[in-house]
């Protein structure tokens, strides 16, 4: 939070405000959806506002995981008219962002309905906000892929490179985590799945395959292990993607492409 403030006040802060709103002055105002979308992100709306002055208030209307309609509010703020004003952007920015993620997610999650498929979520997070933005995929009806390189073994093309075959990569990755931790290995190719599923990791990712390769993969596998799609996975194609009879599909572009939700901040005196 300080490093948002520091690139949006700098060293000499809101200029604006100083120079025309009265340092006493107190004011109030609603947070307002200008666009439709799932709610995520509230709580750090709120703790923006109140980093640059406790004596903000920040009263949601609404929680996170609701949808509202354009139009609708989901907060109110209320207290000095200048912390207010030089918090706005900021914490706007935030709650458009989260907000961003969780409707796109929920959009996902819809077009797969009945399906059985999960959405999921990936690494492919804004640096520093990873554990907001994975939430703000919670908000939207998805699931949380891992964390970080540290709650999960993740075997991908490069790995095998350097150790051979699935099999011994799963059998170094089951000793040295003791079983702890979930074991994925990644395969490109129909090929390499029945040597994959042979080596009894928890999930196998289907890495950019096409739709008539996931289908075959399902069918191979026969439900022994847990089959995850991702590569190029959109609003377009998530339907036919989860039609494949795939368990999960995992998606980046919930969090590097998802349109924010357009909010702002209409402000009146106290």
């Amino acid at each position: 939070m300080e490093q948002a403030f520091s690139e949006d006040l700098g060293t000499a802060g809101d200029l604006t405000s100083k120079a025309l709103v009265d340092e006493r002055r107190m004011a109030t105002g609603a947070v307002v959806f200008k666009s439709a979308g799932r709610v995520a992100g509230l709580v750090l709306a709120g703790g923006a506002f109140r980093f640059l002055d406790s004596r903000v208030r920040f009263e949601p209307k609404t929680c996170d995981g609701a949808d509202l309609d354009e139009g609708e509010e989901a907060a109110i703020v209320s207290g000095p008219a200048r912390s207010i004003l030089a918090a706005e952007r900021v914490a706007l920015n935030l709650l458009g962002r989260m907000s961003g993620i969780a409707t796109a997610t929920r959009q996902l999650v819809r077009a797969v309905e009945g399906t059985g498929a999960r959405i999921s979520d990936t690494r492919k997070t804004t640096p520093g906000m990873r554990a907001w933005e994975k939430e703000a995929v919670l908000m939207g009806g998805g699931v949380n892929h891992r964390m970080g390189l540290w709650d999960a073994v993740l075997i991908k093309d490069n790995h095998l490179a350097l150790v051979g075959s699935p099999a011994e990569a799963v059998r170094r990755a089951r000793d040295q985590t003791g079983g702890q931790v979930p074991v994925i290995v990644e395969v490109s190719a129909p090929a390499e799945l029945d040597e994959a599923a042979a080596a009894g990791p928890d999930v196998i990712l289907l890495d950019n395959m096409t739709l008539a390769q996931m289908s075959e993969a399902v069918r191979r596998v026969g439900g022994r292990v847990t089959l995850e799609a991702s590569g190029g996975v959109s609003p377009a194609n998530v339907r036919r993607v989860a039609e494949t009879g795939v368990d999960i599909i995992s998606t980046g572009w919930v969090t590097h492409s998802a349109p924010a939700v357009d909010v702002s901040l209409r402000l009146s005196g106290a």
